[in-house]
Order: structure tokens, then C-alpha cells, then sequence
């Protein structure tokens, strides 16, 4: 029985050798790689679909009426102000041109008759020939002659102009989109019908165009009039149009159970490529980032992944807590993205690094805190820069000049509440492209990668704006992720457990393989 037990066993062992062996091939190796911090261009846009309209429509109608005796344009001509389009029958307008001509001259006359009895009765007056109600008769003659050439004047002009309108011409430069009467067809005054005349034609100035497209409601709250957008047409997929959001429509629309604000874009079109009626791509630049250092999104870490980090690097978690200790509290000050992560005040370190006390011009902060001012910079130039970060608005040069000199006196910037290491701190700045938050980032400063607290602002999701905390030059981890880890770790322990735990544990993993129920590591699913 004795040595039916031992042979068991070392029959057993070459199948457990091999599956180990197949298992440890399995094991993808830990990778990560040293990136350079440098100056990008970072662009966050929101993203919609459109249609070209023009930015202006302008019906042309007539204010006389009749049968349209020609059309001289078609549609899609372009025109220039005051060339001809139409020609209506001019027959009855002429007609009353003549009349009126001829009433004129008979009210000229009349008028010369009035003026010389006017004469002859202020003689006859003076001479007490006639009385005086006899010579103010003859006055009011004379002024109703008056009255009457005026008025003929006033109704041969009018008349005049009922002929001309019966050219139609056009008001201004544009392009005839649509023509909608035809050669014979009679049609109604403007001016003199109730129902507001006939359409003839319509225009618009092409050159100018505009896109309405739909922004869902969470990202509306991104758009602002005057924001850069791109637009392109499936006619022209490789030529971008310029353009800037003109307004926000307030009247919302439902689109698949989904609620979307109409945004209009107006959009220059000097070569009249862009027509009406074109579906567009949009991308409104919501946020925007030049010359900016910059890191990627997968080499940001917060709390609750250091540990992961470290184990990938080979690091001990003790010395990390130190190194982040030293520059702890994660940076909390303004971003270039405005408030987010928890932040809602500003404030600096009470006294500068050293624990000397602050000399010199000095100012408090909102929470009580006191902040030591550089030479010839003013406590109302440090609260202007605050107040742009919370508006969402960026640093000038001179803005970043005064934060350095103010980070060389007094520390980092750190803010009143939130961080790396809460809820909320991880899930809103991590969650928002526009406001950043506070990360934790591993930078090769030494012969080993050291923990350091940064700052993030503006995101495209594949980098980050740097804030804080590193400077041009430094180098960043890109790791794993720590579900990658955390897999990893456990394929190891059953490789450990199968080779050096006794034949009990290895009996324990048939079926199941080296890779337990998933078989083998698990991939990335991101970069934090």
C-alpha cells in the first residue's frame, strides 16, 4: 500500500509542472514607460450635427400690381444691387403718371388766376373800391390755388413712382435661392393688399451662412456666444470652415428622449461653398489650452490607486506616504478650468516654506490664512487672478509670473476643501474635461520615481493640463491600470500556491486552470 501512495503522486507531478509552466507563459510582464512633460496644444470641443441655413432671407415683393411681363434672373443667380429682376405691366401706372401731369398743370394755372385777382383786389382795397370780406374772399382763393398745385405736385410724384416700381430691383447683393412667380402671372401690391402681397422672389446674402445644430442639455451648459466652432460638409471633408457660436435658442426640443437646445453658428462664406440646406459635422471648442504643460490622463493616479502604482514600480508604500507627506496637501489652488473637485476657496500656506514668518507686504486670504506678497505686486492683482480661475478664464503671462513668485514665497497653492483622496474629489475632477482636479503623478527625479502632488486643469481625456507641481523637463510614469495589477497579483499567488504549496493545493486548482475562472490576466481597461 505504502508504495502504491508514493507513486501517485510523482505520476501526477509532470501534468501539474506542465500546466504551471503554461500558466507562467501566460503572465504578461509589467510594462510602463518614462514620458516627458511638454508644451501642447489642448483642445476640449463638444461635438454635434447641423444643417446650413442662410444668415439672412430677404422676399422681395412689389408694390405694384399687375401681370409680370418678364423675369430677368433665375434661381441661384447672384445680383447686385439695383439690377433688375422683374418688369410688371407698366400700362395703368403710365396712365396715371399722364393724369396727374395734366392735373398739375391745371392747378398751376388756377394759381397763376388766384394770384392776379389777389393783386387786383389789395389795389381795389386800398382804393376803397370793394370791402374788406370782399378782399380776404380773393386771399382764400389765392391759397386754395396753392394747395392745389401742392397736392397735384404731390400726386404726379406718387404717380411717377408707381411706374418705377413696376421695375422690381434688387435692394442689396445677394442670391436668388428661389423664384416663385412666372412670366404672365398677375400679381398683388404689397402696399395696397391686406393679405401683404405676392412673394416674387427669394434672396440671401450667401456670403454669410449660418448652422443650426442641437446640443444635448449636458453639455449646453459649456456652449457661450462667441466660442470658436469647425464645421464640415460631406461636400468638402477635407476642407474645415471657421465660425462662432451667434446665440443660444431658448426654446428646447425632445430628440429621442432627449432634450436639445438649438445652437446657431455663424459662419463666413466668401466662395459661397457652403449652400442651404447642407448637413454639417460641428465641434464648438468649449475649452482651450496653447503652449500648455501637459501630461497623459493615464499616468494620473489618486489615492486609492498609489498602492497599486507603487507595486508596479517597485516601490515602498512607506516612502511614498513620506514623499507625499512632504508636498501634502495635494495642490488645491486655482486651476485653469475654475472650481471643481470640492475646491471653493483659495488660499495659500500660513507661512512660507521653512516656517519662517511672513515679512514684508502680506494679504489674507478667505479662509483666515496668511499670504506673503512679491515686490510691487498689489493684494487687489493676487485676488483678480483668483477670481479669474473660479470664472473659468486662463492665465496671462503676467498672471503666471505673479503665481510663481507668490509659489516661491509661500509654498503650493492649496484650497479649503476636497482632494485626491475623497469621493467626491475623484469622481467630479476626474469626471469633468474643463475643470480638472488633484492627481497624484510618479516623476523620475532620482534613480527611482518619486510621488508628487499636481494640480490638473483643461483635459481632452488624453492629456492634461498641468497647473502645478511639475515643471518642464520632468518625466511621468504611464502605468497600468489597477485592476491590470490587482489581477496580476492574483495569478501570481495561484502560481505560488500550485509550485510551493504541496500536492493539496494543486489538487485544488484541476479545472479551473492556472488562470482560475477568467484564465489568465485580465487586460488594461484604462489609464487610472
Amino acid at each position: 500500500m505504502t508504495p502504491f501512495r508514493i507513486r501517485r503522486p510523482l505520476a501526477a507531478l509532470p501534468a501539474l509542472l506542465a500546466v504551471a509552466a503554461a500558466c507562467k507563459k501566460e503572465a504578461p510582464p509589467v510594462v510602463y514607460q518614462a514620458v516627458a512633460v511638454e508644451r501642447r496644444d489642448i483642445v476640449v470641443s463638444a461635438q454635434a450635427s447641423g444643417r446650413i441655413v442662410p444668415d439672412t432671407i430677404v422676399e422681395v415683393k412689389s408694390r405694384a400690381s399687375g401681370e409680370v411681363l418678364e423675369i430677368g434672373v433665375e434661381s441661384g443667380q447672384q445680383v447686385k444691387r439695383g439690377q433688375l429682376l422683374l418688369r410688371i405691366d407698366p400700362r395703368t401706372p403710365r396712365n396715371n403718371v399722364e393724369q396727374a401731369t395734366a392735373q398739375l398743370e391745371v392747378a398751376q394755372a388756377q394759381l397763376s388766376i388766384a394770384e392776379s385777382q389777389k393783386k387786383r383786389s389789395d389795389e381795389l382795397l386800398k382804393a376803397q373800391t370793394i370791402t374788406q370780406q370782399e378782399n380776404e374772399s380773393a386771399l382764400l382763393t389765392f391759397a386754395n390755388a396753392k394747395a392745389a398745385v401742392v397736392s397735384a405736385r404731390v400726386a404726379l410724384e406718387n404717380a411717377k413712382i408707381a411706374l418705377e416700381d413696376t421695375d422690381v430691383r434688387a435692394s442689396g447683393n445677394g442670391t436668388v435661392i428661389e423664384k416663385a412667380v412666372e412670366r404672365g402671372q398677375m400679381i398683388a401690391s404689397a402696399t395696397q393688399n391686406v393679405g401683404g402681397g405676392t412673394v416674387l422672389l427669394r434672396m440671401a446674402d450667401l456670403s454669410l451662412v449660418q448652422t443650426i445644430t442641437y446640443v444635448d442639455e449636458t453639455d449646453i451648459g459649456k456652449v457661450k456666444p462667441g466660442l470658436e466652432a469647425t464645421v464640415t460638409v460631406d461636400a468638402y471633408p477635407n476642407k474645415p470652415f471657421r465660425g462662432t457660436v451667434l446665440k443660444i435658442e431658448p426654446n428646447d426640443t425632445t430628440i429621442q428622449n432627449v432634450t436639445m437646445y438649438p445652437v446657431r453658428i455663424r459662419i463666413p462664406n466668401p466662395d459661397g461653398l457652403l449652400l442651404p440646406g447642407m448637413n454639417c459635422d460641428v465641434e464648438i471648442a468649449v475649452g482651450r489650452r496653447e503652449g500648455v504643460l501637459a501630461v497623459p490622463t493615464s499616468a494620473l493616479r489618486t489615492r486609492r490607486d498609489v498602492a497599486s502604482a507603487a507595486q508596479v514600480l517597485g516601490l515602498d508604500m512607506a516612502s511614498v506616504e513620506q514623499q507625499l507627506a512632504r508636498g501634502a496637501p495635494a495642490p488645491q489652488g486655482p486651476t485653469a478650468g475654475g472650481d471643481t473637485a470640492g475646491t471653493r476657496s483659495v488660499s495659500l500656506g500660513a507661512t512660507p516654506p521653512g516656517g519662517a514668518a511672513p515679512s514684508g507686504p502680506t494679504m489674507t486670504t478667505s479662509d483666515g490664512r496668511v499670504m506673503k506678497l512679491p515686490p510691487g505686486v498689489k493684494e487687489a492683482q493676487v485676488n483678480a487672478i483668483f477670481a479669474k480661475f473660479r470664472s473659468g478664464e486662463g492665465p496671462s503671462e503676467d498672471d503666471r509670473k505673479i503665481l510663481n513668485a507668490l509659489r516661491a514665497l509661500n509654498g503650493d497653492l492649496r484650497g479649503g476643501r476636497g482632494g485626491a483622496g475623497g469621493r467626491g474629489g475623484r469622481e467630479k475632477a476626474q469626471g469633468s474635461t474643463v475643470g480638472g482636479g488633484a492627481y497624484i503623478v510618479f516623476a523620475k527625479r532620482g534613480p527611482a520615481p518619486e510621488a508628487v502632488n499636481i494640480r490638473t486643469g483643461l483635459t481632452d481625456l488624453d492629456y492634461a493640463e498641468v497647473v502645478t507641481g511639475l515643471a518642464e523637463g520632468d518625466s511621468v510614469m504611464v502605468l497600468p491600470s489597477a485592476s491590470l495589477v490587482q489581477s496580476q497579483q492574483e495569478f501570481k499567488n495561484r502560481i505560488s500556491q500550485m509550485t510551493g504549496g504541496g500536492m493539496p493545493a494543486g489538487m485544488r486548482q484541476q479545472g479551473g486552470g492556472a488562470g482560475g475562472q477568467g484564465g489568465g490576466a485580465r487586460p488594461a481597461t484604462g489609464g487610472r
